[in-house]
């Protein structure tokens, strides 16, 4: 059986390894794969495990001995599941793996924007503290958590951790999600989005890129927000209008926008939140600690396997 990997260098840039699939068959590993090359590479493989790769029903249907796709995440936008499975094409994908690190990170960039570690941290390598006359130096405003409003949108597994970890700081919950009232948990509270809006001094993003979700975020509904309200988005960037959130930063009524993720990635230079000083920025890696991406791997090689058995497993 041929196996393909299409992007496999950020999930094992050299640090794990990819000789378990060699049991199950030929096996080859691209780092990286151009828009260009993506039928050429896979154009003989009945297994195909890919990341960011876009497997359209144009490129599947110019690959004739497919039988199999593993996506080496959790999102699987990235392919057309209609088509793949009126070809009889199992997908399957990586569920849970990084929801320990992906809250980090959520909280990582709360706590960048409420107590501005990554501007002092710069501000003391520039010797401002050194020059400071006091004992303690502070240019800026900090934010104590404890009593502030958290906002979620979607309670699903990283949501509802998420929500765990506010109310370890004392923050009060509240969701916007699917889920009934009586089924949450002590402590969070269901709400509308016009509600969630309104009310919350942070409003963190843990819902999946749909049709209905795109650019949930825009300019209409950040005039809803609480003035001075902070936004994190540890999800997809899709779920924003960029220049929308890059324009309530400059005029004041966003205090800070955290994210992990870009509509395109990596973004274009001129996109507008890349210049704005109240964008805190990191490069789509939330995912990405070794200990995530152990247990990625772990998981893709099992999916591989139990389809070879014929019990194909976290199917989508």
């Amino acid at each position: 059986m041929n196996i393909v990997v299409l992007d496999g260098h950020p999930a094992n840039p050299g640090d794990l390894t990819w000789e378990p699939l060699e049991e199950f068959g030929h096996l080859t590993v691209y780092p990286r794969t151009p828009v260009d090359k993506v039928v050429e590479y896979a154009k003989d493989a009945e297994i195909v495990l890919l990341n960011k790769v876009n497997m359209t029903k144009e490129v599947i249907a110019k690959l004739p001995k497919l039988k199999y796709i593993g996506v080496l995440a959790t999102g699987y936008n990235v392919i057309d599941i209609r088509f793949a499975h009126e070809r009889g094409i199992v997908v399957s994908n990586i569920p849970a793996y990084s929801t320990d690190s992906v809250v980090q990170m959520t909280f990582a960039h709360i706590l960048n924007i409420t107590n501005q570690v990554g501007h002092y941290a710069e501000e003391v390598r520039d010797q401002r503290w050194s020059r400071c006359k006091d004992f303690s130096y502070c240019d800026t405003p900090l934010i104590e958590l404890s009593g502030k409003i958290m906002g979620i949108v979607g309670l699903g597994n990283i949501g509802m951790h998420v929500a765990t970890a506010a109310r370890q700081f004392g923050m009060d919950v509240f969701a916007l999600t699917t889920k009934e009232s009586a089924a949450l948990p002590d402590g969070i509270q269901k709400t509308t989005l016009e509600g969630l809006l309104s009310i919350s001094d942070v409003l963190s993003l843990h819902c999946p890129l749909t049709p209905d979700t795109e650019k949930l975020i825009n300019a209409e509904r950040i005039k809803l927000m609480k003035p001075g309200s902070i936004l994190i988005n540890t999800a997809r960037g899709q779920l924003v209008d960029e220049q929308a959130v890059a324009d309530a930063l400059a005029s004041g009524h966003l205090f800070g926008y955290g994210t992990d993720v870009m509509t395109n990635e990596p973004p274009a230079a001129d996109n507008p939140l890349l210049h704005q000083p109240h964008a805190h920025i990191t490069p789509h890696i939330a995912w990405a600690s070794k200990e995530a991406r152990t247990r990625l791997m772990k998981i893709a090689i099992d999916n591989v396997h139990a389809f070879v058995e014929g019990r194909p497993q976290n199917k989508v």
